[in-house]
């Protein structure tokens, strides 16, 4: 997805049309589509300006987040359960959700699931 065009471009295509030239010609003569100035125009009788809404950031963490009690518990009652686990838990409560899904929302909450200790350093050989 492209970057939207800069505030000031907008308020200078729009600034043109209230000096009295067409949306099709501002346009033009700033090099964007017709469609956009026509857009722009719009926002601004409906929103009051013509700035360009937020982009990107977490759409879909919340269907997730909502079923935050019973993953916490589900890894209380037993701590070595896998996200392959969890996500058939998840799944029989009617919630489908990916494996990276699971591991986004512990790594959100700070929890890391440890199955068992680091291996010890060799006396042998030297390890980092």
């Amino acid at each position: 997805m492209g970057h939207p065009l800069s505030c000031d471009l907008r308020d200078r295509a729009l600034a043109a049309v209230d000096g009295g030239m067409s949306r099709r010609a501002a346009a033009e003569r700033f090099g964007v589509s017709a469609s956009s100035v026509i857009r722009w125009d719009q926002l601004r009788r409906e929103q009051g300006h013509a700035r360009p809404r937020p982009q990107g950031g977490d759409k879909a963490s919340h269907r997730i987040e909502a079923q935050a009690e019973v993953i916490f518990e589900a890894v209380q009652r037993q701590p070595d359960i896998t996200l392959k686990e969890l996500r058939a838990l998840l799944a029989g409560r009617g919630v489908s959700v990916a494996v990276s899904t699971l591991w986004r929302f512990f790594d959100r909450h700070g929890i890391t699931l440890k199955k068992r200790p680091g291996t010890p350093r060799s006396r042998t050989v030297p390890t980092s």
